[in-house]
């Protein structure tokens, strides 16, 4: 995945297709991974058929911004059970066992 265009900040145009989205204008996102969770997690689903992101020079249409939230949420998902194993290690390795 590349961190710096997710990093980078975003324009995400919504609508029902991408005519609307475009005369409805950008929602601006200071990173395109909050833009990428916005669009896949609070708005309506209708929106994204004409769903655009740009990102300085580049645009990315509805399947691919889908492609990132799965991306990214693998990516939480993943980095989130390492985290809990880390902890129950740790955990672990503290409680003493009386003989």
């Amino acid at each position: 995945m590349n961190t710096q265009l997710i990093n980078a900040p975003g324009d995400l145009f919504l609508g029902s297709d991408t005519a609307t989205a475009q005369a409805q204008g950008p929602r601006h996102f200071r990173t395109a991974g909050a833009a990428i969770r916005f669009a896949m997690e609070h708005a309506a689903p209708v929106s994204l058929r004409g769903a655009m992101l740009k990102i300085g020079d580049v645009t990315l249409g509805p399947d691919r911004i889908r492609d990132l939230h799965r991306a990214l949420t693998r990516h939480r998902r993943h980095k989130h059970s390492t985290e809990v194993r880390h902890r129950t290690r740790r955990a672990r390795a503290s409680i003493q066992i009386a003989p």
